[in-house]
């Protein structure tokens, strides 16, 4: 009985020296792996160190190393920031930088945004635009050039003078047009929008109300001109009437002598009913 016992006890030494053998070589292996190791992240980490941040990320999140001053940190995103791209493998997301010269993209052969001085074409960051198409400083972009576009012409507007209809028999008249396109910095300049041309029309006169300031003083002038004709015949009677007195003065005793006639028969008439 007491030798069993005795055998029982190394049995049970013999096996807590095996388990304290094991987990101290699982502990070197982890200190190995990653020095300074914590157990307890945070910020979507799997695994991380003291030192160097994230190791690892949780499921879905990317992990990327940022720069802070001369060491790099690990960090796990849900996306990757601007300049980066994703890509997913089975044991990581990883965010990788994209080009120099480009300042967002899809991945590393398709840009979506340039940084300033390059322009974007198919995917990728240009100095200068190929042939055929030209920059565009808004954009900051390879555009095609577009040029000018304009409607068909108006009909001719009426025939007129000096904003008149009426009251001529040369004149002019317009017709228009409309731009539909207006030109990028390299397209086609956009031509005339508008023509003048003159026009005979057969001389009509002009009604009351579309005589115009214009027509009114006419008239006055002409009525003026008629009204002065007029008087002339009448003043150069009045005017021979004073430069000759005498045929007036020979009318006058021409009357005296017909009346003192009247008289003398009167007289006369009156005698011979007396006797």
């Amino acid at each position: 009985m007491h030798l069993r016992l005795i055998s029982w006890f190394f049995i049970i030494l013999n096996f807590m020296e095996y388990i304290g053998s094991q987990n101290a070589s699982r502990g070197r292996r982890q200190r190995r792996m990653h020095p300074n190791v914590s157990q307890g992240c945070q910020g979507g980490c799997a695994t991380c160190s003291d030192y160097n941040g994230c190791l690892s990320c949780k499921p879905r999140l990317f992990f990327v190393l940022e720069r802070i001053g001369m060491k790099q940190i690990g960090v796990c995103l849900s996306s990757c920031p601007s300049g980066y791209y994703g890509t997913r493998y089975p044991d990581i997301n990883k965010c990788t930088k994209c080009k120099a010269d480009c300042d967002t993209c899809f991945n590393k052969n398709f840009c979506t945004k340039c940084k300033n001085g390059f322009y974007l074409h198919l995917g990728k960051c240009l100095d200068n635009c190929p042939e055929g198409l030209e920059a565009n400083n808004h954009t900051m972009e390879c555009i095609s050039i577009v040029h000018c576009e304009v409607s068909e012409w108006s009909p001719w507007s009426p025939c007129t003078k000096k904003g008149k209809t009426c009251g001529f028999k040369r004149g002019t008249e317009t017709r228009v047009r409309e731009i539909t396109q207006h030109p990028s910095a390299k397209g086609n300049l956009c031509p005339p929008t508008s023509e003048t041309r003159k026009c005979i029309v057969q001389r009509k006169k002009c009604s009351k109300g579309e005589r115009g300031k214009k027509g009114r003083e006419r008239k006055r002038k002409k009525l003026n001109k008629e009204e002065s004709k007029e008087a002339i015949p009448e003043n150069k009677g009045l005017e021979s009437s004073r430069e000759s007195p005498e045929p007036r003065e020979n009318k006058d005793k021409q009357q005296q002598k017909k009346r003192r006639v009247q008289d003398k028969e009167q007289k006369s008439v009156s005698a011979s009913s007396v006797h």
